[in-house]
């Protein structure tokens, strides 16, 4: 009796550390570390000390009374530029001389210069108490609208930014495609 007892004991034993084993196995084989992968939920509320700028070089104190949704932008916002200027960062190994146009010059200025100028403004403007409560809050108002516009431009622009890079090395496989079909004959 004591000698199946102790079987049993030693195949649950054997089949835990088996199990472990293979399971720590499969995440290796599949790339994954056990308890680090962390989830984050995209449908939180954001707040502006939980954001970690990749690019862009934004003052803490200013986005405190920024909306949620125009967080969440700025966040894309700094995404994109994180990719356009890796992009811009690859060209030199690839023998390619970057040139700047205008509107990657203005979109730099607007990035760099104006949109943590229109924070400060707008971190002033919705701090600022005043008696007149109703014309305070229309002020608030027309302030998210005019930072959303600005929002909006920049994205657009390097949306845009983006679209034509991807235009132009989509142009250059096409020329190259062509090339290697003209010598196939």
């Amino acid at each position: 009796m004591s000698i199946l007892i102790g079987i049993g004991v030693l195949t649950t034993i054997t089949t835990f550390y088996l199990g472990r084993k293979g399971w720590q196995a499969f995440h290796k084989a599949v790339g994954i570390t056990p308890g680090v992968l962390t989830y984050q939920d995209y449908h939180t509320p954001l707040s502006p000390a939980a954001v970690s700028w990749q690019r862009l070089n934004l003052n803490q104190k200013h986005l405190k009374n920024v909306p949620e949704h125009q967080l969440r932008q700025l966040q894309c916002i700094d995404e994109k530029v994180y990719r356009y200027e890796v992009y811009q960062k690859e060209l030199p190994q690839q023998n390619i001389t970057p040139v700047a146009t205008e509107s990657q010059f203005v979109l730099h200025k607007m990035l760099h210069a104006r949109l943590p100028e229109m924070l400060a403004s707008y971190h002033q403007l919705t701090t600022i108490d005043t008696s007149a409560k109703n014309a305070h809050h229309e002020r608030n108002v027309e302030a998210s609208e005019l930072l959303q516009k600005v929002l909006n431009n920049i994205e657009q622009r390097l949306d845009a930014l983006l679209e034509q890079i991807e235009a132009q090395h989509l142009q250059s496989l096409r020329v190259m495609n062509s090339y290697i079909d003209s010598h196939d004959s």
